[in-house]
């Protein structure tokens, strides 16, 4: 996606136009534009010339968002520089020379008028010389505020009307008007018509004019004041980013500028500073603060070999460090990109707003013309009739249905950057809050993905020192993962491993070798029958460890048994509580592994998910999550490499960890934390998000739906009317509060999952006609051994065009079969006989 900067846009009508002229433009395949950072995301193969030329000829201003030599002298990165606030100030100086001119123009008309206020002696009782003072005063307002003058009329001209257009018609009929009046009340006085001068002196909208801009110019300020804070969650991240590094260069520390820093560079931070660049630590220990990318506020624990991030702190310790990722592939850039991204893209929920965004304007002056109209119809004067149709032109409001949703994104996507939850896009804002089964991958998401020891069962006679001793002996020369998990405990213990001879990792799991002249044996069950006696109480425990999915490993000396090792892929602390708050969201969880069913099953207990699907391939995840979106909306969760197909495949991709770079870019959420429990935080977040959006096109649609009959005079008969001024006041307020609104999800509390609620299970037709439609075969096989014999028939039978899923058990003998379509006994029989197997029966 390559990204603009767009200028001249005023409301949700500029917007609007800007992504249709691009739209047309050949080669373009999509277009988001926000009105709240002014930006443009465009997909295709147009060139930047043709982009810019088709926003210049809609009647806006066009620039690529590229590298800025200027900036970066200067010291303030794009990022920081396309975030900056320029609307507040400029706003700030107009609006306070406006209110100037307006307190001396009010003043001679309110103060004279109404409390007998004393005026200068040449305009005490000269009414022409009061009138033009108003109109002079007037003029000087409209120039201070000229920017809605040529902003409006200039998008009349290119037939794309927009809020500035309102303005601008409003003040100048109203100005227009006034000065007819006042020509009028001066010929009157020539002929000392005295009744025609008071009479023309009533039909001064002077004030109006003067009054509509200045409110106006009130509102808008306030609203690019608010604006501005839905992007101070980037903006605290990016001041957290250090402008120099210490990088170590012919042996000497020298300090340069970040950008200087090179890929394979050496820098040392020392306690207090933050890290300069993504690197990995050569040299020395630390606590790192990484509260800035993940929201973890407890430090983590660095030493050499680690990886340490941009913009984190160094706490405690001095570290030498070599960088691995600078300028715009730091961590933290990514994470900028990503949210820059998102505030570029729309929410599907934005198109009903641009939609009528599209033909607010035209359908507002259209309404402010036949009002006036039917007011002069029905006998009223021109000054009572333009009243009411200027009235219309500065109430109506397309910012508020403009600026509804994009600031409520901006703010949720800053909420969610601060917390190390990033979505990818607006879309995935949106549609994170409405999944109803979240699938995640066993490895590295429930469970931490590395095997630990659980518990150490000596055999009689034996103590628990000694086994460990024997078994870490036995398994340093192994690479196998359970023999890292037996050496990380003896070095918790500080145990050192003691040399062997005659290593051999045999077949079936085992592994012999000599130590201290004794025999030793180590492995599976099976293997280990073959090695030593086995008694059946030792045997009964291994089953149990078994059944709660823990790998129990057996030792022996001198054929005699030592003991029980029990080695697992245990779960993470904060995994059952985060199953369960979502599952109190009304979400089913599903697990997908590809252990043996018993593991499987034993994890999910723990867990409390609820479906397993054991034996999954990492090439079978993908028509896993097909087959679960039959049954409703799906994220799917997982880490490693394997899951990006299952990510792509899933409604809602989630990435967590910050894992590997292919599954981070086939996400569409990346958590940059591995905990389990920022799932339902990024679907809490989303959902509040939504529901504010929900409140801001409420409060835009409402507000416009009463506003505009009511400044129409549809309620005269009640006593109800409407001066242009308090239009003008309202439509002020009104697209100020909408990004008000906005601005109360920062107090959003995103982990309290008290105020949850379930949602209703929603099922589109095509999936419950899909669910009418599948059907389930159990096939009993004889013959299959090991996870490799369910792997070969899982195959087999997902190969067939009829089988959606096959979940396969060679502990229960069975594969049970999820049918697209019916098929034929012999086909299934055939498929799973010519692997080897043995089919004795299908129910």
């Amino acid at each position: 996606m390559k990204q603009y900067n767009v200028t001249g846009m005023s409301c949700a009508a500029c917007s609007a136009r800007v992504e249709k002229a691009v739209s047309k433009v050949p080669g373009v395949t999509s277009c988001s534009v926000s009105l709240l950072t002014n930006s443009m995301g465009v997909e295709g193969t147009a060139s930047p010339q043709e982009i810019v030329a088709a926003v210049e000829a809609a009647g806006y201003g066009a620039s690529e968002k590229g590298a800025a030599a200027e900036r970066r002298s200067a010291g303030v990165s794009e990022a920081e520089d396309a975030l900056k606030d320029r609307d507040t100030p400029v706003l700030k100086r107009r609006l306070i020379w406006s209110v100037g001119f307006l307190i001396v123009l009010m003043y001679f008309l309110m103060g004279h008028m109404m409390w007998g206020w004393p005026l200068p002696p040449f305009l005490d009782g000269n009414h022409v010389a009061m009138g033009l003072t108003q109109m002079l005063l007037t003029i000087v307002i409209m120039v201070i505020n000229q920017k809605f003058f040529i902003s409006g009329f200039k998008s009349l001209w290119h037939r794309s009307p927009n809020m500035d257009t309102l303005v601008a018609l409003g003040s100048t009929a109203a100005f227009v008007y006034s000065t007819y009046a006042l020509f009028a009340m001066t010929d009157a006085q020539v002929r000392m018509d005295m009744d025609g001068v008071m009479h023309y002196m009533m039909e001064f909208y002077f004030e109006s004019a003067a009054m509509i801009l200045t409110l106006i110019t009130v509102g808008k300020m306030l609203e690019a004041r608010s604006k501005g804070k839905t992007t101070d969650a980037l903006k605290g991240l990016m001041k957290l980013a250090p402008k120099t590094a210490v990088v170590v260069r012919d042996g000497a520390e020298t300090v340069v500028s970040i950008e200087q820093v090179q890929k394979g560079d050496i820098f040392v931070v020392r306690p207090g500073e933050h890290i300069p660049v993504d690197g990995v630590v050569l040299e020395g220990s630390s606590a790192v603060n990484e509260s800035a990318l993940t929201g973890e506020s407890i430090p983590v624990d660095k030493a050499a070999g680690d990886a340490v991030s941009a913009a984190t702190l160094n706490q405690s310790g001095f570290i030498k460090c070599q960088a691995t990722r600078v300028g715009e592939d730091t961590t933290l850039s990514q994470i900028i990109q990503m949210v820059s991204d998102a505030a570029a893209t729309k929410a599907p929920i934005a198109k009903v707003a641009d939609k009528v965004s599209g033909v607010f304007v035209p359908a507002v002056i259209a309404i402010a013309v036949v009002t006036t109209a039917v007011w002069l119809l029905l006998g009223q004067s021109v000054g009572y009739a333009l009243a009411r149709g200027i009235s219309v032109l500065v109430i109506s409001c397309p910012c508020a249905l403009g600026l509804a949703t994009p600031v409520a994104i901006m703010v949720g996507n800053g909420m969610g950057a601060k917390n190390g939850i990033l979505f990818k896009t607006a879309v995935s804002l949106e549609e994170t809050g409405n999944v109803q089964i979240v699938a995640l991958d066993k490895t590295g998401t429930i469970t931490s993905g590395e095997p630990k020891v659980t518990d150490i069962i000596p055999a009689s006679g034996v103590g628990e020192e000694e086994l460990l001793r024997l078994a870490v002996a036995l398994e340093k020369k192994s690479e196998h993962p359970l023999a890292r998990a037996i050496l990380a405990k003896a070095e918790e213990r500080r145990m050192q491993a003691e040399e062997v001879a005659d290593f051999r990792a045999l077949p079936g799991n085992g592994l012999t070798a000599v130590w201290n002249g004794a025999a030793l044996s180590g492995g599976s069950l099976k293997f280990m029958q073959t090695q030593a006696g086995i008694p059946d109480d030792i045997a009964a425990q291994a089953g149990e460890l078994a059944e709660q999915g823990k790998t129990p490993l057996f030792f022996s000396r001198d054929g005699k048994l030592a003991g029980i090792i029990a080695v697992a892929d245990v779960i993470k602390e904060d995994s059952p509580q985060a199953v369960r708050e979502m599952q109190n969201m009304g979400i089913r969880v599903v697990m997908l592994t590809g252990d043996n069913e018993r593991t499987a099953k034993a994890i999910g207990r723990q867990a409390g998910v609820d479906e397993v699907i054991a034996g999954v391939l990492p090439d079978g995840k993908e028509s896993v999550i097909r087959a679960l979106k039959q049954k409703g909306k799906v994220a799917m969760v997982g880490d490693g490499m394997n899951d990006a197909p299952a990510l792509t495949r899933a409604d809602i991709g989630i990435a967590i960890g910050a894992g590997a770079d292919v599954a981070i870019d086939a996400a569409d959420v990346v958590l940059m934390k591995s905990r389990l429990s920022d799932v339902p935080a990024a679907i809490r977040l989303s959902r509040a998000t939504l529901r504010n959006i929900h409140e801001n096109l409420f409060w835009a649609f409402f507000y416009n739906t009463i506003g505009i009959p009511l400044a129409a005079g549809v309620f005269v008969p009640l006593g109800l009317t409407l001066n242009p001024m308090f239009g003008a006041a309202a439509m002020s307020l009104s697209s100020f509060c909408v990004v008000t609104n906005a601005l109360r999800l920062n107090l959003f509390k995103l982990r309290d999952p008290s105020k949850d609620r379930r949602i209703k299970a929603r099922r589109t037709k095509a999936a419950k006609t899909r669910q009418k439609t599948l059907s389930q075969k159990t096939l009993s096989i004889e013959g299959m051994m090991c996870g490799h014999c369910e792997a070969r028939v899982k195959k087999a039978l997902e190969a067939l065009p009829e089988v959606e899923q096959a979940v396969v058990s060679h502990e229960a003998g069975t594969a049970v079969v999820t049918l697209k379509q019916e098929a034929e006994d012999e086909a299934l029989k055939k498929a799973v006989e010519d692997q080897d197997y043995t089919v004795t029966a299908i129910r």
